[in-house]
Parts: structure tokens; sequence; C-alpha cells
């Protein structure tokens, strides 16, 4: 058994790394598991993000000398080195662009990262509540360390976008509140006998979003006024990466993203006529399901209503398209709390399936929810969607790596997966009820103009001849706004949260669609080379037994299996 760092093999410098990042990143250590986490933040200073680069650097030292040892040639050792291998290089390069000290974003980043963890944590023990009151009094500081961070990148003449700033300010706004704000909602479910240490932690953690707020509404939104939301080809690329796990050639990809649109559009033109005969525009038949479609009426009884969803897809699916462990049998459907992005999310087990697979809702406020609005969007973020995979990642991580299956996850690849997962309920006959398919369709003309609008704006590109609106323009955020409202079902406050989204997380978007195309790519080439002999089960749980892959070898495995 190995017993030195000189002698260790890919697998085991990637979890070694993984060990290691816990002890910089408590947030991570707490997504997976580690009860050593639990009472305390992370450093968001320069400082701490340089410790964290230099670990990645460190660890990219160990990996070459890795990768020579016998067995490394492996294919189990040599995809682990690989992965890790691009992925600490992509993460350095977004590191030495300076990208962390303007991590300004409505939904990804330190300040979301602080709060949200929260819900992650275990909450049964009077143990567990005096684990998430020291965390709580340790909010101040990891906020502080990220308001030096953007200090930081003022100095050096790198700013956040105003949108976004002006969207945070808004979050902390509601965050903070007018009655204790939302952590002091969040402690109170904990025991009286802490509940005075739990309100005076709660409270500090309310105090440390007041002084950040103040100084981003008094110091940085100042400062960045006029800079531009949009980041150009070279920050663009660099992200691209980063999201995709390869160098996307950017210009294919937005051409793509056109193509996929005009074919989508042509479906949802003719599924729109079941569901509204005559409508003009598939949107008016979606306005028509707004007011007179199936609903669900009731914030509770949308969580009850998604639970039922995913387990009837777990037991229509498990033996017949999936062989399912039981530990990824079990998901849970939960509300997100207040003040976050619209869009739905979901979150991976602990390592120990301790913390099941969540789904988590945003209702902005809403009460009263469209149905076919809701099953396409649960097949991906829950099942087969997010879960089957990052659920089956976590149940293989003794045979695969704790790296391949956690940390090392690549964006493209899961949310790639969560959109083909969609389809391929479309191909099972799960959406044959019209209304449901056409919000299915909604959901894909979605992605389409995501890879537009993302890339066409960021970029500067000119809209095409064969466009429907603007052709010859060059895209702005505003006429990418426009677009993207006059594509989509979705009300006026989703698209604006959407358009933000992408512009704080540039080149995240496009990874959905070219995610899916991959998987496409891959299960049509193994098809070839099975023929009648292919077998979908078999493909799709080796498939989701490999953890995780950039989009650069996501192909090349998936043909083979």
């Amino acid at each position: 058994m190995p017993n030195t760092t000189h002698d260790l093999l890919p697998r085991q410098v990637a979890d070694a790394y993984v060990d290691a990042l816990v002890e910089l990143d408590p947030i991570t250590g707490t997504f997976l598991g580690e009860a050593r986490s639990a009472r305390r933040l992370p450093d968001y200073s320069p400082a701490g993000a340089r410790a964290r680069a230099d670990l990645a650097r460190a660890t990219l030292d160990r990996l070459a000398a890795a990768e020579l040892m016998p067995g490394a040639e492996r294919d189990i050792e040599r995809r682990c080195g690989r992965l890790l291998r691009e992925r600490l290089t992509a993460g350095l390069a977004v590191h030495d662009t300076g990208e962390h000290l303007r991590a300004v974003s409505n939904i990804e980043g330190p300040l979301h990262a602080v709060r949200e963890i929260f819900t992650m944590m275990p909450a049964d023990t009077e143990e567990d509540w005096a684990a998430i009151a020291e965390r709580l009094r340790a909010v101040p500081a990891a906020l502080d360390s990220f308001r030096a961070s953007l200090a930081e990148g003022l100095d050096q003449k790198l700013p956040g976008g105003p949108r976004q700033v002006s969207t945070v300010l808004g979050q902390l706004e509601q965050w903070i509140g007018t009655g204790g704000g939302w952590f002091a909602e969040f402690a109170a479910a904990g025991p009286e006998a802490l509940r005075a240490e739990l309100d005076k932690s709660a409270a500090a953690a309310t105090g440390g979003l007041a002084v950040l707020r103040d100084w981003l509404r008094d110091v940085y939104a100042p400062a960045v006024e006029g800079s531009p939301d949009v980041v150009g080809r070279e920050r663009y690329a660099v992200w691209s990466r980063y999201w995709n796990g390869t160098d996307l050639d950017l210009d294919e990809a937005y051409a793509f993203g056109w193509s996929e649109f005009h074919r989508v559009l042509g479906e949802m033109r003719e599924a729109a006529q079941k569901v509204l005969p005559g409508a003009v525009t598939p949107w008016e038949a979606l306005a028509h399901l707004d007011v007179h479609g199936r609903h669900i009426e009731g914030v509770e009884e949308v969580r009850v209503w998604l639970q039922k969803l995913m387990d009837d897809t777990i037991e229509a699916l498990d033996g017949t398209h999936f062989d399912l462990a039981e530990p990824v049998k079990r998901v849970e459907s939960r509300i997100a709390p207040p003040g976050g992005a619209s869009a739905p999310y979901y979150s991976e087990p602990s390592q120990d399936f301790s913390r099941p697979g969540r789904t988590w809702l945003p209702t902005m406020g809403e009460t009263r929810f469209p149905e076919y609005d809701l099953v396409s969007t649960w097949y991906h973020e829950g099942v087969p969607g997010h879960h089957l995979q990052l659920a089956q990642w976590v149940h293989m991580a003794d045979r695969l790596s704790r790296y391949q299956t956690t940390v090392g996850g690549v964006s493209a690849n899961t949310e790639g997966w969560a959109l083909y997962a969609e389809r391929l309920m479309d191909e099972l006959g799960f959406l044959t009820d019209p209304a449901r398919r056409l919000g299915y369709l909604d959901a894909q003309m979605m992605r389409s103009t995501r890879v537009i609008v993302d890339i066409g704006m960021h970029l500067g590109l000119e809209i095409p001849a064969h466009s429907p609106f603007h052709p010859g323009e060059r895209w702005t955020p505003e006429l990418a706004q426009e677009f993207f409202g006059l594509h989509s079902g979705r009300p006026a406050d989703v698209v604006e949260s959407e358009m933000t989204r992408y512009l704080g997380m540039p080149a995240q978007a496009i990874g959905y669609k070219l995610g899916e195309r991959a998987w496409l790519a891959g299960r049509e080439a193994a098809r070839a080379a099975h023929g009648a002999a292919f077998d979908a089960k078999a493909w799709h749980m080796a498939a989701l037994s490999q953890g995780s892959l950039g989009l650069d070898d996501l192909v090349a495995e998936l043909s083979v299996l």
C-alpha cells in the first residue's frame, strides 16, 4: 500500500486533494457530509483564494509524478488523472484571471454559499444546533473576507457587473428583513435549550449581512457604475473551459444554438395546436395553460406533489430502464429559502447518504403552480436527471474516487445529462399529455435560447439574417432579455432573473444544450457499435457509474460503453 506522496497513484492524489480542500473550504466539507466542517466557514479573502490555488498547483505537481507510477496507465487511473488535471488547470485559469475578485452573482458565489450551506446541515440534535450556532457566529468574518476580495478587485480595476450588484443588494434586503431576517427565522427551529445562543448567533449573522449590504451600496455600487455587465471573448473563453471541460469553438456553438432554436420552434408550433387549436404562437397556448391548465394550489401541496412525481418516476423506471441501488431511490422535495434566484435546483446527497439528494423549488411568492411547467423540470432536477446521476456517483465513490464523484464535477456533463433525461422521458412516452409535452418543449427552447443569448451578448455577436428578431444587429443584454422573453413561457420576473444569472455566470448556461448533444452523440455511437445487441438500460447504468468527465472526454468514453 503506498504510504508517501511519492508513490501515490492518480486516484489517491485526487482524493488527497479533496481531504486538503475540505480543510480550506468547510462548505465543501458539509456538502460531503464531513462533521469536522460543521462549525467553520471559508476564508474568501485574496489570501484564502491564494491558499486554494497553491493547493491546486501542488496537486498538479504530485499528479505529474503519480502518472509515471506503475498502474497509472489503467483506464480507471487514467480517467481520474485526466479529470483532475483538466479541472485544476481550468480552476487556476479562473483564479489567475482574477475572477474571484469580482464574484458578485445573483445565484453563485461566496455570498450565496454562506447562506445556503445552513440548509444542508444536520439539524436533528442539540449537538447539531450547537454547530449551527457556531457557524452562524462565523458568518460576519466570512462576509468580511468576501468584501476584502471585492475591495482588492476595485484596486486592481476588476469590477463586478452593475446588474449583479443591484440584484444582490435586493437579495440582501430580503435576507436581512425587518423581523430578524432569514437567519433568525432559520434559527427559530432550534431547541429551546439553545434559544438564547441561537438568537444571538443569528443576530450576529444578520449583522454581517447588513455590513456587507451597506458597503456594497455605499462604496462598491458607485465604484462599478458604468462598468460592462458582459465579459468579452477572452474572459468568456476562460469561463467556458471551466464550466464545460473543453475549449469550445464558440462560433460553432452559437450556430448550433440557432439550429436548435429553429428545430424546437417547429415542434412547439405543432404541439401548441394540440393544446389550443388555432393558437398563433406556442406562447399563446402556454398562456392559455397558465389560466386554464391544471394547477397545484398551495406551497406545501406543490412540495408533496413534486415528491410523489419523483417517487412514481423511480418506481416506473427502476428495473425497466435503470437498475437503482436502494440509497439512490431516496430523494426529497423541498421549498427553497426565499430571496434567491428563480431557478429550481438540486443538492446532492452526503457521501454516507445520511442527507439525501434534494430538489428545491423557489416559489417567488407564488401559491399557484402550473403543472405543465413542473413535470419536465422535475425530470431534470430530480429523476431521472440530476438525482440519478449525482446519487449514483456517490454510490460509486469507493470504486472510483471521491474526487470524480464530488468536487470534480463538470457542469456541462451534469446539466447535459439532466437535459438528456428530459428528452429520454419524452422518448419513453412519459410526455404524451399535450400540456406536459408543450412544457417540455418550452424548456428545450429555453436551453436553446440560452446558447444564443449567452454567447451572443458576452461576445457581442451579430444576429444572423435568418433570425426572426433584429437580424443584422449586435447582441446587447437588453436585446437578449427581449428575445428570451419573446420565446419563453416564463413570467417577466423569471426572465429577468435568468438574464441576470447569465451575465453573472458566463458560459454556464450553454452547457445544458452542448452537454445534451454530447450525451446523445455518445449514445448513438454506442448504439451503432453494438447494433441489435445495444442494451439501453445497461448503457445508462454504465454511463452513470463512470463519474465526472469533461466534454473533452465524455463522448469518447460514452461511445465505447
